[in-house]
């Protein structure tokens, strides 16, 4: 008869960290979104080694009160919510508490953070869940957080990554979506020492565009805006010639729309007869797909 275990808690962590950590660019998704739930205004991402060797998010958000550090990296420990009540009226981008939590079980994180009312700032380290004393730091008013060593202990993890330059392609993909749907936070990409871009955070859409995609595809973009009741849809559409563009196999796997500055994506299969793929591509782009697209309910 099967006998019936309860893990220990690292293992039970390990399991979980591959719900939410699937490659570097799903940590990068996280940080991101607790940057921008901290009502950070400018925010840098710099990776190496495609992002398994080191992330670093920095932001200049609120900060996290020391006391309060090794907490954020309990699981389903978070300040977006406390009761059941507030599951109905979440404004926030995470709320759940678990991404820290994955992210240190499985990675070297180290975390300097200040808020207003600290004197100065704390770096705290947590190293395949093991956490260590709190120590001084310095920094501005916010959060710097590196991720090292991405699945340094768990090598059968590793071997379902891909490459470095493609996992750092993966990473470019996640930190472009984000930082197109929060065009008023100013986002700096630095990927393997090269400063890939910095978007002005203006809070318009197309300066957004210019900055991600570049002059050439951006000034050509036709900006969308409608209301209907309590709903807006509002963003920048491709005109139907620029079905041209899109015929290669990388271009033609995904449409992407974000929706209340989280991204929703629809794949389409791959079709290896090129007269299919274009005949079907300006068919989608006679229709308007829409590349950038923001969705948000208003006030009533």
């Amino acid at each position: 008869m099967a006998v019936i275990h309860v893990l220990d808690k690292h293992t039970a962590e390990l399991i979980a960290a591959g719900e939410v950590v699937e490659r570097p660019a799903s940590v990068v998704k996280e940080l991101l979104e607790n940057a921008i739930d901290a009502g950070a205004a400018q925010i840098t991402v710099s990776i190496e080694s495609g992002g398994v060797k080191l992330i670093e998010i920095s932001d200049n958000g609120t900060g996290i009160e020391a006391a309060y550090i090794p907490t954020a990296f309990i699981r389903h420990a978070t300040s977006k919510i406390q009761t059941e009540e507030d599951l109905n009226h979440i404004h926030t981008l995470g709320f759940r508490g678990e991404a820290l939590a994955s992210i240190a079980s499985v990675a070297r994180v180290e975390v300097l953070t200040r808020t207003e009312a600290d004197e100065c700032a704390s770096v705290y380290r947590i190293e395949g869940g093991e956490a260590y004393p709190i120590e001084p730091g310095a920094r501005s008013v916010g959060t710097t957080i590196r991720v090292k060593d991405l699945f340094y202990n768990t090598p059968a993890r590793m071997k379902f990554l891909k490459k470095d330059s493609s996992e750092g392609t993966f990473v470019a993909d996640t930190v472009a979506h984000v930082a197109l749907s929060h065009p008023e936070v100013s986002f700096k990409f630095i990927r393997e020492g090269k400063l890939q871009y910095v978007t002005p955070g203006d809070g318009q859409l197309r300066s957004a565009a210019y900055a991600v995609l570049g002059r050439e595809f951006s000034r050509d973009l036709i900006e969308l805006d409608n209301r209907e009741g309590v709903y807006r849809v509002w963003g920048l559409i491709t005109q139907p010639r620029s079905c041209l563009l899109y015929t290669s196999d990388a271009a033609d796997e995904e449409d992407s729309v974000d929706l209340g500055g989280r991204r929703s994506i629809e794949k389409k299969k791959k079709n290896s007869k090129k007269k299919k793929k274009l005949r079907r591509n300006t068919e989608v782009h006679r229709e308007g797909i829409i590349s950038i697209l923001q969705h948000h309910r208003q006030n009533t």
